[in-house]
């Protein structure tokens, strides 16, 4: 018998032993109890039930309602950048990353109250209907628009192709208000604009965003303007936002060699460190290169910019950017709901982390909110190119880019040292 006890005593040790050591692991997988979660959990169901039974407004007391805004509550605290998402939100985030909606192609901003069109995106049905930079909607459906909110009015305003929305604009311009009845289109917006190519053999393109389809876009711009004779290259980053991690690597890639780093990113734990390296084979573009980036510019565009900064891959004309250098990962949650969550910060090559410093540029350029407005207004809509005609369409002045005049300045330099290099040929008789 007393054998037997020891064994059993001996037995239970081994097991304490081993607990200890998978305690963490069982915990994580949720095999162990977690004493912190279930008190907190058990907490917030007891206010859950409190709100529930005793709030005046019975409706309002939904439990899938209170447990929607207790998760708004939760992520949001955490930083600007995480959120959770309900189904429509989350279905609106996934036709942003995908370029793609039904709409009718109009850019609007919340200003002093109002909601108010940027621009017209050209051929979609706002810009075939007349709309203008600076009309004000007024209402939607005959409802008329008070404190607006930005989210509600482009939920408005997006819908399945082929359907109808009736629009009342209030034009500042004239002081009279006109009605309008849109079809709703697949809108695809492109992520790379403007690809063209200027005097002295310069490149110039526009990124607007980092979507699903910006990595194979910007390639396929590189070489259309390699087959125009490309000798130098501006990259315009301004007003970006960022996006797709991802699709900052495919486009920064092309500058570096196979194996490069290009980024890093590093999580919690010591373990949680991703690089990110350049992959094709190809050899890269060793062309002049030239960035615009201004206070607008973050995330995904940083990345870009950070990384040919570092490497002295480009040089960086503009302002300082945004500083956003957090990774945020896209999670499915139930019922077509979904979660934004920071997991990570992400550095550059040489280990510089951008977040709250942003990038810098090396050749400092500083417009006036005007200058930038007008210029963002003329890039956006560069199907108008005669300014008597963007001045009647849009009723501002075309004016000249600075920060751009300013990159091109610094690559004709950089052209002028490279011919210099080149070694003379003698002319020779036939």
């Amino acid at each position: 018998m007393l054998k037997r006890i020891l064994m059993i005593a001996a037995g239970v040790f081994l097991g304490m032993a081993l607990s200890l050591g998978a305690v963490r692991m069982a915990a994580a997988w949720g095999f162990w109890p977690n004493r912190d979660l279930e008190k907190s959990s058990g907490y917030v169901r007891e206010v859950l039930k409190m709100v529930n039974e005793n709030y005046v407004f019975e409706e309002d007391a939904k439990y899938a309602r209170l447990t929607q805004a207790a998760l708004r509550g939760i992520v949001g605290s955490l930083d600007p950048h995480s959120e959770y998402m309900d189904a429509k939100d989350y279905k609106a985030l996934s036709e942003e990353i995908s370029s793609e909606f039904g709409g009718i192609g109009v850019q609007v901003e919340q200003r002093n109250g109002h909601i108010v069109v940027i621009a017209p995106i050209a051929g979609t049905p706002g810009a075939r209907a007349g709309i203008r930079r600076g009309d004000q909607i007024v209402s939607i459906e005959g409802v008329k628009v008070e404190k607006p909110s930005l989210d509600d009015v482009v939920g408005h305003l997006r819908g399945k192709p082929g359907t109808k929305v009736t629009l009342s604009f209030l034009r500042p311009a004239t002081g009279k208000e006109f009605t309008v009845t849109l079809v709703r289109e697949k809108i695809k917006v492109d992520s790379v604009r403007g690809v063209h190519l200027l005097p002295d053999g310069i490149g110039y393109l526009q990124l607007t965003q980092f979507s699903e389809r910006t990595g194979e876009e910007f390639v396929n711009a590189l070489n259309k303007l390699n087959e125009q004779g490309m000798r130098a290259l501006v990259i315009d980053l301004r007003d970006n936002p960022g996006g797709l991690l991802d699709s900052a690597v495919e486009v920064a890639e092309p500058f570096f060699k196979k194996g490069e780093l290009i980024v890093y990113t590093q999580g919690r734990h010591p373990e949680d460190r991703d690089e990110y390296r350049a992959s094709a084979p190809e050899a890269p573009l060793t062309i002049p290169v030239a960035v615009l980036i201004n206070t607008g510019t973050a995330s995904a565009a940083e990345i870009v910019s950070g990384a040919l900064k570092d490497t002295h891959r480009a040089v960086i004309v503009g302002e300082r950017s945004f500083g956003k250098g957090s990774v945020q990962t896209i999670i499915d949650l139930h019922n077509g709901e979904g979660m934004r969550l920071t997991t990570a910060r992400y550095y550059t090559p040489s280990g510089v982390t951008i977040h709250e410093h942003g990038v810098s540029p090396d050749v400092e350029v500083v417009m006036t909110a005007v200058e930038d407005q007008n210029i963002r207004l003329q890039h956006s809509r560069d199907d108008i190119t005669d300014p008597a005609a963007f001045k009647e369409e849009f009723d501002v002045e075309a004016m000249p880019d600075r920060q751009l005049n300013a990159a091109l300045s610094v690559l004709n330099a950089a052209l002028l040292l490279e011919d210099d290099a080149k070694p003379a040929v003698a002319a020779t008789k036939p």
